[in-house]
């Protein structure tokens, strides 16, 4: 089926320059966009298509935090690894959801991500632990947990894995933002391929979006950095955003659970 590629280049390009802006929970508007303004009729090509957008943005934005020292390795290979198998058993029964009732989930989802985006980042009080056994043992279990979460809505789940890092390893915010972006690279791509064995990927659809995902993320770093001091109000307005298109969301998917 054809869309009009130009509402995905522009709905890319919002979701990356929110995630260039602000740091995080943009992706949770890449559904929605690819549903209600690129014209997606089917909710898992929707969430499959969104889950490869995020991936390759993820790992883009990895390059950049790799090179300024921001990646704990081990760690993230570990929260990565593991986690990726919760994101494969996730989606595999995300795909067995309705999508209809699928996306009322989702959007009992973006309002808890829009109230998690209301409260202020704040660094881990304790001390760094070493990356012994126990330390990624804990990692583990946390990363299977948000994995499957990740691959069942199909989204990067980078504000479930940033606040999971620093729970289980005590590594400051800018390292577990870094190290995120390896498992948000991951557990999207595990989704997106899951989602693509059914056929539940609209390819073009995909690389127009990544594509103003790209140039929005430029446009919306390079914002950030002359708006560094309004952070705080940005995440209050962007939440907000968050808040409108949840009730948006369950309002149309409402209907499943009523009949």
């Amino acid at each position: 089926m054809l869309y009009s590629l130009g509402p995905a280049l522009l709905s890319g390009g919002l979701v990356g320059f929110s995630l260039g802006l602000i740091g995080g929970g943009g992706s949770i508007l890449a559904t929605p966009l690819l549903l209600y303004v690129v014209g997606v009729a089917q909710p898992h090509i929707a969430i499959g298509t969104s889950a490869l957008a995020v991936s390759v943005n993820a790992f883009a934005n990895l390059v950049g935090h790799a090179r300024s020292g921001n990646v704990r390795w081990r760690c993230a290979i570990v929260f990565a690894a593991v986690g990726t198998l919760g994101a494969l058993a996730g989606s595999t029964l995300g795909k067995l959801v309705d999508g209809q009732r699928l996306l009322f989930l989702f959007g009992l989802l973006m309002l808890v991500v829009g109230a998690l985006m209301l409260r202020p980042r704040r660094e881990a009080a304790a001390p760094e632990r070493p990356a012994n056994l126990h330390t990624c043992l804990v990692t583990a279990a946390i990363a299977f947990v948000a994995g499957i979460a990740s691959g069942f809505f199909g989204i990067g789940g980078g504000f479930l894995i940033v606040p999971a890092l620093i729970l289980a390893t005590g590594m400051p915010m800018i390292n577990a933002i870094g190290s995120s972006l390896l498992a948000v690279g991951s557990f999207g791509l595990a989704t997106a391929l899951n989602y693509a064995a059914s056929g539940l990927v609209d390819w073009p659809i995909a690389f127009e979006f990544i594509a103003g995902g790209v140039i929005g993320g430029i446009l919306g770093m390079l914002l950030a950095n002359r708006l560094s001091s309004g952070k705080n109000t940005l995440n209050r307005i962007f939440a907000g955003l968050i808040f409108v298109v949840a009730a948006y969301v369950l309002y149309r998917s409402a209907g499943a659970f009523l009949h």
